[in-house]
C-alpha cells in the first residue's frame, strides 16, 4: 500500500494535513519528527514526506528541527508554513520575523507556475498563518508565488523535488489547495490512489475472521458513530461470539436508548446486553456542579458498571475500543479511556480496528458496512452526555427538560433543511433563572440556550446563521410546549473565543 509521511512539528494543521491526502484515496500517517529517523522513513518506503507543524521560530535555541539528510533521501518533500521555513533554513536561506507581525487570513497570491502550482491562476486566494516568513530563498532553490507581504511564498528545488509553501492548502479557504495536493500527491510523487475503503473494510473483515476464529470480544457499545462502525465490524467478523455492553446512563438524548436497542439487537442481531443504570448514575452525581468531577463521577462510574456485566460473561479474549486517530494522536483527551477499562476487565489483548481512521473515513466505513444513515452520520454527542449541557447539579426534572427542548430544536433544524446547512446543533439548560409571563401572571423559570455551529474538522468552528423564523418557532415550541421554561437565548460565539461545548 502506497503511502504518505506527515511529518509533524507540533502545529495544528497536521491532522488536517493527512485527512486532505486521504480524501485524495491516498493513505498518509502522522508521525511527529521526534519519532522517526530517516533511515525509518526509506525503509517504511512513503511515497513522499510532508513537513508540517511548529509552534517555534526555526532560528530559536529551542527550535524543532530535523536531519538535513531527509532532503538527500531521494523522497519527495512538500514543507508547509513552518514546514517551509524549515526547508529554507536547513537549505541555508534567510528566515526573519515578518514585517508588519505577519500574515493571518485569506491573502492574494501571485503564482509564477511550477510542477507543485500547475493550473493555478495566475492570482488567487490563499491562507496565511505565520508571524515569521523567508526572507530569502536558499541557492539552488526557485522562488515559485509571493504576496504582498511575504516575498517567498512558494520555493521548489525540482533536481531534488522538494517543495515548500508558506499558505496552508490542506485548509478549505486556500482556493486551489486541493490541486496543490493533488499536484503533488500524484504528479511529483507518483500516487496510483488505490486507497478505497470498500477494500480496506472486505481487507479487515476478512483479517478479524481468521484472527478471531472462536474467540469471545467484548465491546462497550455507546451508539455514538466510533463505537457503532467498529462493533458492526466486528460483528460481520464473528457474529455471536461478539458480547455489546450498552450501559444506559439516563444521560442521552430523546428516546436515543431505545434507538440503540431497536437497530443493534432488533435489526442487526446483535448479541446486545442493555444495562439500566439511569438511577444508580443519577445518584452518584447528586450534589455535583463542577463539569470536571461530573467527567470523572461518570467515567468511574461506567468502568464500575461495565465491569460487572463483563463479569457475568465470563473468559473474555479480546476488548473492542472504538479509538479513531484523532485519539490516537491525542491520547488520553477521552473520558473513558481505554486504560480505565483495561485496568479492570481480565481479557487477552485489545483490539481497535478504526484506530487509523479520521472521523469522516469512519462514517464512510459505516456506510460501507450498511449502517443507517442517520446513525452514520448523527452528530457529535459528548461522552458525559446531557450532564455537561445541563449547567449545575444534574436532577431527573432537569434532565427531561433539557430532553425535550432538544429534541424541539433538532426537529425545528431537521425539518425546515438547516440540518444540511449546519454540522452541530442541540439544547443547553443553562443554570439561570429568568423573570417571565405565563397566563397573564409572572412566573419565575429557567433558561434554554440554543447552540449550532459550522466546522469542517472542530477544531475551529463558527455559529450558524439560521434564520430567525426557524429560531423564533424553535422558541415558540419550547416556552408554550415546556412548563418551567422562560426564555430562550443563541448562542452566537464561534470558537475560538468559545468552544463548542458549555462545559
Amino acid at each position: 500500500m502506497e503511502k504518505i509521511l506527515v511529518l509533524d512539528f507540533g502545529g495544528q494543521y497536521s491532522q488536517l494535513a493527512a485527512r486532505r491526502i486521504r480524501e485524495q484515496n491516498i493513505y498518509a500517517e502522522i508521525k511527529p519528527y521526534t519519532k522517526i529517523t530517516v533511515d525509518e522513513i526509506v525503509k517504511e518506503g512513503y511515497k513522499g514526506v510532508i513537513l508540517t507543524g511548529g509552534s517555534y521560530s526555526v532560528y530559536d535555541k529551542d527550535a524543532a528541527h530535523y536531519d538535513p539528510a531527509i532532503f538527500e533521501a531521494g523522497i519527495p518533500i512538500l514543507g508547509i508554513g513552518y514546514g517551509c521555513q524549515l526547508i529554507a533554513y536547513t537549505a541555508g536561506g534567510k528566515v526573519t520575523y515578518a514585517d508588519g507581525g505577519g500574515e493571518y487570513g485569506k491573502v492574494e497570491l501571485v503564482s509564477d507556475g511550477s510542477a507543485l502550482l500547475d493550473g493555478f491562476p495566475a492570482v488567487s486566494t490563499s491562507w496565511m498563518s505565520h508571524r515569521n516568513y523567508i526572507k530569502q530563498a536558499p541557492i539552488g532553490f526557485a522562488v515559485t508565488a509571493y504576496t504582498e507581504f511575504c516575498p517567498v511564498a512558494a520555493i521548489e528545488d525540482s533536481d531534488r523535488n522538494i517543495y515548500g509553501v508558506q499558505f496552508h492548502p490542506e485548509v478549505s479557504h486556500t482556493e486551489y489547495g486541493e490541486l496543490l495536493l493533488h499536484n503533488f500527491l500524484y504528479n511529483i510523487c507518483g500516487c496510483k490512489g488505490d486507497w478505497k475503503m470498500e477494500t480496506f473494510v472486505e481487507e479487515k473483515i476478512a483479517e478479524y475472521k481468521s484472527m478471531l476464529d472462536g474467540k469471545k470480544v467484548l465491546c462497550a457499545l455507546s451508539g455514538g458513530v466510533d463505537s457503532s462502525v467498529a462493533a458492526m465490524l466486528l460483528h460481520k467478523a464473528v457474529g455471536d461470539n461478539l458480547f455489546c455492553v450498552f450501559v444506559d446512563h439516563g444521560l442521552l438524548r430523546k428516546e436515543e436508548a431505545d434507538n440503540v436497542e431497536r437497530i443493534f439487537r432488533d435489526t442487526f442481531k446483535f448479541n446486545l446486553i442493555r444495562v439500566d443504570a439511569r438511577e444508580r448514575f443519577l445518584n452518584k452525581l447528586k450534589g455535583i456542579t463542577q463539569p470536571d468531577m461530573k467527567r470523572k463521577v461518570i467515567s468511574e462510574e461506567f468502568v464500575s458498571v461495565f465491569k460487572e456485566e463483563a463479569a457475568k460473561i465470563g473468559k473474555l479474549n479480546y476488548l473492542v475500543q472504538g479509538t479513531i486517530y484523532s485519539d490516537v494522536i491525542d491520547r488520553g483527551s477521552g473520558d473513558i479511556t481505554a486504560e480505565s477499562l483495561t485496568a479492570v476487565i481480565d481479557f487477552d489483548d485489545m483490539l481497535e480496528p478504526l484506530r487509523n481512521l479520521f472521523k469522516d473515513e469512519v462514517r464512510r466505513m459505516g456506510q460501507a458496512l450498511g449502517i443507517p444513515k442517520d446513525l452514520v452520520w448523527r452528530q457529535p454527542f459528548p461522552g458525559p452526555g446531557l450532564a455537561i449541557r445541563c449547567i449545575g447539579e444534574i436532577t431527573a426534572e432537569k434532565l427531561n427538560l433539557l430532553r425535550e427542548a432538544d429534541a424541539i430544536f433538532r426537529d425545528e433544524i431537521e425539518k425546515t433543511g438547516y440540518d444540511r446547512y449546519t454540522n452541530q446543533y442541540f439544547a443547553v439548560l443553562a443554570d439561570i433563572k429568568s423573570v417571565g409571563v405565563h397566563d397573564g401572571e409572572r412566573t419565575f423559570g429557567n433558561t434554554i440556550v440554543l447552540r449550532a455551529i459550522n466546522s469542517d474538522d472542530f477544531v475551529t468552528a463558527d455559529w450558524s446563521r439560521i434564520p430567525y423564523e426557524v429560531l423564533e418557532k424553535a422558541s415558540s415550541r419550547i416556552t408554550d410546549e415546556l412548563k418551567g421554561i422562560t426564555r430562550v437565548v443563541y448562542d452566537i460565539t464561534s470558537k475560538p473565543p468559545a468552544t463548542v461545548e458549555w462545559e
